[in-house]
């Protein structure tokens, strides 16, 4: 096995090094993949079959400059084909890989940039000494030069690189960008960093466990609770950006911004704590979330009704609805966990109102046949850290996961047949995403879709949680609601849980629609759903790579993500402050679906 890889390696060093693209394809199998993170193509790119492959090669081969292809560890037999990491260099970088190989073809390769030469992070050997030893007049002490620092950067120094949000992509972005000394500007519109998380309702905790949510360089210790409750979130992000000394200015607004073409840089309008002030960055990164403004249906007789409609982002707790009548549009992650608190603070009806099929899976289910592989206690004793946990991921194509994911999901299906039973009981409805290929697929495809369960299924079941489904809210009474099926609810709280639009809402917003319409949609997967027409470009849409804007860039995702792809935001960036970057093979084209 090992001697397939390191001769595949080597032929195609070769090929490469001699510029012999066609001896390089044909060392790919007719049905293959690569997947590149910036190395070669300054983006992020899955290609598809030789004839792709040969272009992007044609397209970046002098300014990439790849060499050295070195195999980093054993190889593995897995399912039929044999798979490796190895390791490489570029004309400005190192990256790491991954390879496999079927009948001696490659099936599969990822390659990803990992660091710029001779602008490495300052860590372990080459880290600050913190202290000159000797005699120094006038020395600046730690604090007076961090004081400093705070005080230049936005007014006598403007930053390179301005991130308008300070949650978990924001701050992990910042991180990056800090080790690799970008200046570097957050501004939070919250009054600490880590309130999105802590103004949330009061029972939201990850569903995702602990060991897949760990930040750049500041790991959870490892008395963290498996799944991390909110406020405590909320406090670790505080902490993170205080620890990494991130310049982060909270209680700030971005106002307005706009780019000008001839100087490439963007005039930012700001208000903090009430002060108006003016920035002028390179580049933009809209670290927002991965979603827009929260959507809310219009409903007829809304404006008349006696009680309270809120938003799931808008709820606070169940506390207050004692006795209360509650309804609950929607029937995914924050319906569940917002109709679970309700009844658990003793309202006298919860009804959730399903409009169309959720994915359901226990979270159990998924640290067993999903999460648990890479992520987990085991995972570690294993010898799979973070990094390699993350690149194991990163390194199967979008396009093959759905195949990946079936098994995984067939097997819990199997394992969970009495929930999914007592759910079709009751009538909701339930499906495994539109091709069976479960969670991770429909919240790379939507964002949306699901819920892992952590116990409001079982309430759903036995009925202690109403279920009106499929229905919608036609219109709201004084103290009412009638829904689609005829039925008359009361209703002292109608909470909609009806998720949010795309993240491109907030460049409508800040700069214009015009840059929003240039831009297109975020995420989702092109034309591998079947709500987008658009074509497929094997990537998520406009996450952390170059856009239709220049100078605009977007940070979203979960913790995982964050961590993950921050990395390549930020080498992407320091490249171009540094002059290293070459032009980007692909821009994404514009998804308006």
């Amino acid at each position: 096995m090992g001697n397939q890889v390191s001769s595949w390696l080597e032929k195609f060093d070769e090929a490469l090094s001699t510029r012999d693209l066609e001896g390089a394809t044909q060392l790919f199998d007719e049905a293959c993949f690569w997947r590149d993170l910036v190395s070669f193509t300054w983006t992020l790119r899955t290609f598809e079959g030789r004839g792709e492959i040969k272009a992007m090669l044609a397209a970046t081969l002098g300014g990439a400059d790849p060499s050295g292809f070195v195999q980093l560890g054993p190889a593995t037999e897995n399912d039929g084909f044999t798979e490796a990491w190895f390791a490489f260099e570029t004309g400005v970088g190192r990256g790491t890989g991954h390879l496999r190989l079927r009948k001696g073809k490659c099936w599969t390769l990822l390659t990803t940039l990992q660091e710029l030469r001779g602008f490495e992070e300052t860590a372990g050997p080459t880290r600050e000494r913190g202290l000159e030893h000797g005699a120094q007049a006038e020395r600046l002490s730690w604090l007076e030069r961090r004081r400093k620092e705070v005080a230049e950067l936005g007014f006598a120094r403007q930053p390179y690189v301005l991130i308008v949000g300070g949650g978990q992509g924001g701050l992990a972005l910042g991180a990056r960008l800090k080790r690799l000394g970008v200046p570097t500007l957050i501004v939070e519109q919250h009054e600490r960093a880590g309130d999105s998380w802590r103004k949330r309702y009061k029972s939201l905790c990850l569903h995702d466990p602990v060991w897949y949510d760990h930040l750049p360089y500041l790991p959870f210790p490892d008395h963290w609770p498996v799944f991390s409750p909110k406020d405590k979130m909320g406090d670790w992000l505080e902490m993170y950006a205080r620890v990494m000394e991130l310049n982060c200015w909270t209680s700030t607004r971005c106002l307005k911004a706009s780019y000008d073409e001839a100087a490439a840089a963007w005039t930012v309008q700001v208000e903090r704590s009430g002060r108006a002030l003016e920035l002028h960055p390179r580049h933009l990164v809209l670290a927002t979330g991965m979603s827009g403004f929260p959507s809310v249906p219009e409903t007829p007789g809304a404006e008349a009704f006696g009680g309270r409609i809120l938003h799931s982002s808008q709820f606070g707790g169940g506390e207050e609805w004692l006795d209360k009548h509650c309804v609950v549009l929607g029937a995914n992650n924050s319906a569940h966990d917002i109709a679970a608190d309700l009844w658990e603070h003793g309202a006298a009806e919860v009804t959730m109102v399903q409009r169309s099929p959720t994915v359901v899976v226990a979270s159990d289910a998924l640290m067993e046949h999903a999460w648990g592989r890479l992520y987990s206690e085991q995972a570690l004793e294993a010898g799979i850290t973070t990094e390699i946990a993350d690149l194991t991921v990163a390194s199967m194509p979008f396009r093959l996961l759905p195949s990946f994911q079936k098994p995984i999901y067939d097997a819990i299906r199997e394992r969970d047949a009495a929930l999914y039973d007592g759910l079709a009981s009751v009538g909701f409805l339930y499906d495994f995403g539109e091709d069976g290929s479960g969670i991770h697929s429909t919240y790379l495809r939507r964002g949306a879709g699901y819920y892992i369960d952590v116990g409001a299924s079982q309430l759903i079941i036995d009925r202690r949680i109403k279920l009106k489904s499929p229905a919608e809210i036609e219109r709201i009474g004084e103290r009412t609601v009638l829904l689609s099926d005829g039925t008359v609810l009361p209703a002292d709280l109608i909470v909609y849980a009806t998720g949010y639009g795309s993240m491109n809402q907030w460049a409508a917003q800040l700069i214009s629609p015009e840059v929003a319409a240039r831009v297109g949609k975020c995420w989702g997967l092109g034309s591998n759903t079947r709500h987008d027409p658009g074509p497929w470009v094997g990537e998520l849409r406009n996450m952390w790579k170059p856009t239709q804007q220049p100078g605009l860039w977007f940070m979203g995702g979960n913790l995982m993500q964050a961590r993950h792809y921050s990395l390549y935001l930020a080498l992407q960036l320091k490249a171009r402050m540094e002059g290293l970057a070459t032009p980007v093979y692909y821009v994404d084209p514009v998804h308006h679906a």
